[in-house]
């Protein structure tokens, strides 16, 4: 079983979602939206409020959705060595507010 310890949102509906191994993760999400608590998040402004609840363990939205982080794994590919250093960098520069 997976759990997600930091997600990212990065654009449209796409997401990086860092695993239980330490390890990133891109999320393509646009095509895995439908049904009644989804939909909402078919807007971008909705869909960029995905943050990590550490309660579940896994993606939530300001809306109340949620998504298996089983799932989330099975549907995602891993990020190589030049995307990973892009979100070091996007962190570190949102953790020192440069």
């Amino acid at each position: 079983m997976h759990y997600i310890t930091d997600v990212q949102y990065i654009s449209d509906f796409k997401l990086h979602l860092q695993f239980e191994d330490g390890g990133w993760r891109l999320a393509d999400l646009q095509s895995h939206l439908e049904g009644e608590v989804f939909e909402p998040l078919q807007d971008t402004v909705c869909f960029g409020t995905a943050c990590l609840n550490p309660d579940i363990d896994t993606v939530v939205w300001d809306n109340g959705a949620d998504m298996s982080p089983d799932f989330l794994y099975e549907i995602s590919t891993p990020l190589d060595e030049p995307e990973l250093l892009k979100v070091a960098e996007e962190q570190v520069q949102y953790e020192t507010g440069n």
